[in-house]
């Protein structure tokens, strides 16, 4: 069993910045491919980016690339998304996940999932 505990969410401006954190525990959780899904209401959650153990394979959704950052310490057992150049179009509730394999992008694929963290973008 993996447990996630995601933080850092909150309201921000467009324009600004934020970073979430989520923090993983239980067996070889850090052997595991990690990433990040999200869900706007009204609308199905959907992948954002996600990255293997090793970090050496990250798979960006498009209308991100180029303002999210994934990255992960395993030592700490934590994964991190630093964003920016935030835009009200990308308020969602964000989910940490997790899956004992590489990489993935769709939300069957992923085992372990964390509560979520809410992110709100004002324009």
């Amino acid at each position: 069993q993996v447990q996630l505990v995601e933080s850092g969410g909150g309201l921000v401006q467009a324009g600004g910045s934020l970073r979430l954190s989520c923090a993983a525990s239980g067996r070889t959780a850090s052997s595991y491919a990690m990433g990040w899904f999200r869900q706007a209401p009204g609308k199905e959650r959907e992948f954002v980016v996600g990255m293997t153990w090793s970090g050496g394979v990250i798979y960006y959704k498009d209308s991100v690339k180029g303002r999210f950052t994934i990255s992960r310490d395993n030592a700490k057992n934590t994964v991190y998304l630093q964003m920016n150049s935030l835009k009200p179009e990308d308020t969602a509730v964000y989910y940490c996940v997790a899956r004992p394999s590489t990489s993935a992008t769709t939300v069957e694929e992923y085992e372990y999932w964390g509560q979520g963290t809410q992110v709100t973008v004002s324009s």
